[in-house]
């Protein structure tokens, strides 16, 4: 199955704690059908300290699970993502607008 998000996408959260709010995607994980988006669902990890970082209270980005995410469309709101053939290459088509998702 093709992929409908990808890295560098710009994405609308629909459920959890940042229900609403947008971000681009860091990274895909999809052994695990999960994404990471940049500024968006942060926890707080206690660190040790190791020989390249010192220790204390880190926050980062924990990765969402994609239904829980969709692409943004041109005006900034959710969309679904479609696939069609365009000049003998397949591109992935916002449902919304039919524009061409860039990516």
């Amino acid at each position: 199955m093709a992929a409908k998000i990808k890295k560098g996408d710009k994405v609308v959260v629909l459920a959890g704690k940042d229900k609403g709010k947008t971000g681009q995607v860091l990274q895909v994980i999809p052994s695990e059908t999960r994404a990471v988006v940049g500024g968006l669902n942060l926890v707080r990890r206690h660190t040790k300290q190791t020989a390249s970082q010192d220790a204390g209270i880190l926050t980062k980005e924990a990765p969402i699970h994609l239904s829980n995410l969709a692409i943004a469309d041109a005006n900034g709101k959710a969309t679904r993502v479609g696939f069609q053939i365009k000049d003998g290459t397949k591109v992935r088509v916002a449902k919304t607008t039919g524009d061409v998702i860039d990516g």
